[in-house]
């Protein structure tokens, strides 16, 4: 689970993230942090559309390479 303090980071920078839910790549959710609570967490796709991702999928910067759920 990815903590507060990473999650904060990530929102105060406006740093575009990569939200990786499984082994395929076309599910990845991009975008930038919004705001979170115990369970989810808010993510504003580029189309502006806002979604609720759990916290418990990897959370990383967009621009390092892609890393598969089972590697973290």
């Amino acid at each position: 689970m990815i903590s507060d303090e990473q999650l904060d980071a990530y929102r105060i920078s406006g740093e575009k993230i990569r939200v990786v839910r499984d082994a395929l790549e076309s599910n990845d959710v991009k975008g930038i942090v919004l705001a979170w609570d115990e369970s989810q967490v808010m993510v504003r796709r580029p189309n502006k559309r806002i979604v609720k991702l759990d916290r418990n999928y990897v959370y990383q910067p967009f621009a390092e390479p892609r890393q598969e759920p089972g590697d973290v």
